[in-house]
């Protein structure tokens, strides 16, 4: 059994999912990541497939150093985006794991919502391979 960094207040009424070793930048998918906090679940997958579209932005908050400002950023208050399609491939098939999670567990899947996200720094070995 793997462990999480949170446990959900009501097991019953809740479904997990978890990708690790992802390919992708940890700038762009946690920026990613915060713009679906809090979204319902279905609302969250037409959102990633807009930004994979490029019909939707994702607003970079703290990762924002040489981030271009778009107009589309004005909807959520700042003024710099990006649309990182590889980020939103990956949330999008973790979106849909938690989504057969929970009908396998018999939950409703219209009344899900994104509750924790969590995109951890990973140090890998071969940043450090060139400096010895």
């Amino acid at each position: 059994m793997t462990r999480y960094s949170v446990d959900p207040h009501n097991p019953a009424k809740s479904c997990k999912a978890r990708g690790s070793h992802l390919r992708v930048h940890f700038k762009n998918t946690r920026e990613t990541a915060m713009a679906i906090k809090r979204m319902n679940l279905q609302r969250a997958q037409r959102y990633l497939r807009a930004v994979i579209e490029k019909k939707e932005i994702v607003p970079f908050r703290r990762f924002n150093g040489g981030v271009g400002r778009k107009a589309q950023a004005k909807q959520f208050g700042t003024t710099q985006g990006r649309w990182p399609q590889k980020s939103a491939e990956f949330l999008l098939q973790l979106l849909k794991n938690a989504e057969s999670n929970a009908e396998q567990k018999g939950l409703d899947v219209d009344h899900l919502f994104v509750e924790h996200v969590q995109v951890p720094i990973l140090i890998s070995r071969e940043i450090y391979q060139g400096l010895a």
